[in-house]
């Protein structure tokens, strides 16, 4: 079996059960704008996409105006900055995976269309002694996965050839941001897509449980 190198983690859905948070957030929003509220499993189909996207697709159809967007947007990220460490809690399993990669010298790092800020505060909350090779959300003038762009970054900054790392997600997105990239992809299928979605999207691997990943590398 190829053995790698280097391994880039999704954060939602796939380090991070972040849902309860984002769902009590955007609720907050659309019950103040009037709006009909979803519950929390109906997030996990939408979010993944960056911020503004998850307000748009939380909206009624008929009222996703650029004007309910960005009110929208901006309310959200008032209550989210609130509420962002509430509930959120790493999947059964991660602290484990993450400490024995680093006892193999396995170098690690999270790409997410997260905004930056809270993917920082979130990895730095749950994961500050670890060693990260980078911690990338969503950065200005760079495009969002499933563009390659940010994983090819990491991998540079690796020192590692995109063939040497493992790419893991929770979604199509991830799987096609590792194939992008020309990494052999993980997809999880304990996040917010489920194996379905992982199957049909190609992963090179599909997991059920993070020390399954330990096998692999």
């Amino acid at each position: 079996m190829k053995k790698y190198k280097g391994i880039i983690f999704d954060l939602d859905g796939t380090l991070l059960n972040t849902v309860y948070d984002l769902a009590d957030s955007v609720n907050e929003v659309l019950t103040h704008m009037g709006f009909p509220c979803h519950d929390e499993e109906g997030y996990k189909l939408k979010i993944g996409h960056g911020f503004r996207n998850l307000i748009e697709v939380s909206l009624p159809e008929d009222q996703r105006t650029e004007e309910n967007i960005e009110k929208g947007l901006d309310m959200f990220v008032k209550a989210y900055d609130q509420k962002y460490k509430n509930r959120t809690v790493p999947y059964n399993g991660i602290p484990e995976l993450m400490e024995q990669l680093h006892d193999r010298h396995i170098c690690f790092a999270v790409n997410s269309n997260k905004r930056t800020d809270y993917t920082n505060a979130l990895v730095d909350k749950f994961f500050s002694h670890l060693p990260f090779t980078a911690v990338f959300g969503e950065r200005e003038g760079v495009p969002k996965k499933p563009d390659p762009a940010s994983a090819l970054e990491i991998a540079g900054m690796m020192g590692l050839k995109p063939e040497e790392i493992l790419y893991i997600g929770d979604s199509s997105t991830d799987m096609a941001t590792g194939k992008n990239a020309g990494m052999d992809t993980v997809g999880v299928a304990w996040g917010f897509r489920g194996r379905e979605e992982l199957e049909a999207s190609g992963g090179t691997y599909i997991v059920d449980r993070p020390e399954e990943i330990l096998d692999i590398i």
